[in-house]
C-alpha cells in the first residue's frame, strides 16, 4: 500500500489549521484517512478559549482512533462521538454555542477487504479513482448553493446560513450535524486510490480552473501531493496583484493532502 500525507500552512507566521492522518489497524486489514479544514475564526472572537488548530488536533485524534479502533460503528458515528469527546475537553471553559466555536470540515474513509465508506462535511474533497482510471469526487456542495449575499459578511453568515437548515454545515460543537453528512460505501474491488483534500489543495480545480478531478488525481499519483500544493502555491502568487481567480478568498490557504493506493 502506497501512502502520502502532504500538509502545508497558507503562512509561514501562524500555524496551520488543517489536520491530516492515515490509519492502519494493527490486524494488517484496512485503513482509514482524514483530512479536516480548521475554519478561520474572525477577528472578534468565538467564545473560546482554544485555538481553531487545538480544535482540529482534538477532533482529528478522535476520529483517527475511533475509526481505527471501533469497526462496529459507522462513519457517522464516530463523527458523532468524535465531536462529544471533543466539547466535553472545553465544554466548562469555553461557549460552544457561540455561532464561531472552533469547527471544521470533514473528509473520512475507511476501507476493509470487502469495503470502502466515506463521510464529507462542508468543502473538502474525497476522490474516489477505479481501476479503470474513472475519478468520482465526492462533495458536499451545500455551500456552493448558498446565494452570495449570504456570505456577504461573517455576522449575516452566521445569522442566516451557518449550520443552518437551507444554508451549510461544519463539525463544531453539536454531534447532530454528524447526521448532515455526505456517506456511502462501494466495494472495495471498485476503488484502486483515494484522496483526500482541503479547499486550499483543491483550488487547482475548483478555483483555478487547471483540470478537472481526473487530472488532479494523475497529479497527486505521477508527482506526488507536495507536487501539487506547489503547483497551487504558484497559481496563487500569480493572482495575488490581479485576483481574477480568488477574488474575496485569502491568497494563500492551508492545503492538505492525503493520498493512498488500496
Amino acid at each position: 500500500m502506497r501512502t502520502e500525507v502532504v500538509s502545508e500552512p497558507g503562512a509561514p507566521d501562524r500555524p496551520n489549521e488543517d489536520f491530516a492522518g492515515v490509519g492502519l489497524p494493527a490486524s494488517g486489514q484496512g485503513g482509514c484517512a482524514i483530512v479536516l479544514d480548521g475554519v478561520t475564526p474572525p477577528r472578534d472572537g468565538t467564545g473560546c478559549l482554544h485555538s481553531v488548530h487545538w480544535f482540529t488536533a482534538r477532533l482529528g485524534g478522535a476520529l483517527t482512533e475511533l475509526t481505527v479502533s471501533r469497526g462496529d460503528l459507522t462513519l457517522r458515528e464516530i463523527l458523532e462521538q468524535a465531536i462529544v469527546r471533543t466539547a466535553a475537553a472545553h465544554g466548562d471553559t469555553c461557549d460552544l454555542s457561540h455561532p464561531r466555536t472552533p469547527q471544521a470540515t470533514v473528509v473520512l474513509s475507511r476501507w476493509s477487504a470487502e469495503t470502502v465508506e466515506f463521510l464529507v462535511l462542508s468543502d473538502s474533497a474525497l476522490l474516489l479513482r477505479a481501476p479503470d482510471g474513472t475519478v468520482t469526487p465526492v462533495l458536499d456542495d451545500r455551500l456552493d448553493r448558498v446565494p452570495r449575499a449570504s456570505l456577504a459578511s461573517d455576522a449575516i453568515a452566521d445569522a442566516t446560513v451557518r449550520n443552518k437548515e437551507g444554508g451549510f454545515f461544519t463539525a463544531a460543537a453539536d454531534p447532530s450535524v454528524a447526521a448532515r453528512a455526505v456517506t456511502g460505501s462501494v466495494p472495495r474491488a471498485e476503488v484502486h486510490a483515494l484522496a483526500a483534500l482541503t479547499d486550499g489543495a483543491t483550488r487547482w480545480t475548483e478555483k483555478f480552473r487547471e483540470g478537472d478531478w481526473t487530472a488532479l488525481l494523475d497529479v497527486v499519483r505521477k508527482e506526488g501531493a507536495r507536487a501539487l500544493v506547489g503547483r497551487v502555491r504558484e497559481l496563487e502568487a500569480a493572482d495575488r496583484e490581479e485576483r481574477v481567480f480568488l477574488r474575496r478568498s485569502k491568497t494563500h490557504d492551508d492545503a492538505t493532502v492525503v493520498y493512498a493506493e488500496l
